[in-house]
């Protein structure tokens, strides 16, 4: 038997491909799978959120600091409107909506745990008629309606222990503005599908109202013009942009609108002098 000692070809043990190359796949590859399993943690979350008793909801600390105004002519007028929303949403009757107004000339409203729905001054001071106002209040009670608040907040906390993974410090610090008792009302986002699927509740309340939808794109037009000329594209947003909303919103109205404008309902005549008055230090009132 002949015995040989045939010389090793350098790198044997090495890669042909280049190591930034690899380097790329393997990332990538992570990143596809930390991706897939966010994702569906996230349909895990929105499953399980969806029985949590509403009552349960309700228990969660509500900061003092942010109740605004619950009586006076304007939050009265406010929570009877929206009682009228309830009923046509057909709400269930533990799920109790409570109307809140705050001095602040932010442009804006949101729905928030437990069925508290916050009106800024600076919004309201901008819309022309009743049914803007009501397209605005059924959007945003449509959001409690499909448990939108409690599902957010499930999917910030599984934003945050998704992040951990990458950085303890700030995955720590997003679950902990999530739980954190001004964090559940002001922290919540709502995806671009929960907020179409508020605007379709919202449009449907507002035709069992009137019978038709004039005005409510006057909501749309407000929140455009305070948002200015450009707008990210959608993909980018984590809501609809305004155009994409208002083209949508004409879709339903092409049986329902008929652009007459008897057919709108004005505001309350005293309704800019409850904003003056609710605005006014108590010892001026």
């Amino acid at each position: 038997m002949e015995y040989s000692n045939p010389e090793i070809p350098e790198g044997i043990n090495t890669s042909q491909s280049h190591p930034l190359k690899e380097f790329l796949w393997l990332t990538s590859s992570v990143m596809v799978t930390v991706i897939a399993i966010f994702a569906g943690l996230i349909l895990l979350v929105d499953g399980v959120t969806a029985y949590i008793p509403f009552s349960a909801e309700k228990n969660i600390p509500f900061p003092e600091f942010a109740a605004g105004e619950k009586e006076g002519p304007l939050p009265e007028y406010l929570q009877s409107l929206a009682d009228r929303i309830v009923e046509v949403e057909s709400l269930p009757d533990e799920m109790k909506i409570t109307v809140h107004y705050l001095d602040d000339e932010t442009v804006n409203a949101f729905a928030t745990l437990g069925g508290h729905v916050f009106f800024f001054r600076g919004l309201l001071e901008k819309l022309p008629n009743e049914n803007s106002l009501t397209m605005l209040m059924a959007h945003e009670i449509a959001h409690i309606k499909h448990r939108h608040p409690i599902k957010s907040l499930g999917r910030g906390i599984v934003a945050g222990i998704a992040l951990s993974v990458v950085s303890a410090t700030a995955g720590d610090a997003i679950i902990e503005s999530f739980l954190g008792e001004a964090g559940s009302l002001t922290i919540l986002k709502y995806s671009r599908e929960m907020e179409s699927e508020a605007d379709e509740t919202a449009v449907k309340a507002l035709k069992s109202i009137y019978g038709h939808l004039d005005g409510a794109d006057k909501l749309f037009e407000v929140l455009k013009e305070q948002s200015g000329s450009i707008e990210p594209p959608e993909f980018f947003s984590t809501h609809p942009v305004t155009d994409g909303r208002i083209e949508k919103l004409n879709t339903y109205t092409k049986e329902t609108a008929t652009q007459n404008l008897n057919n709108i309902t004005p505001l309350p005549a005293a309704f800019n002098t409850w904003i003056i008055e609710s605005s006014l230090p108590d010892s001026e009132e």
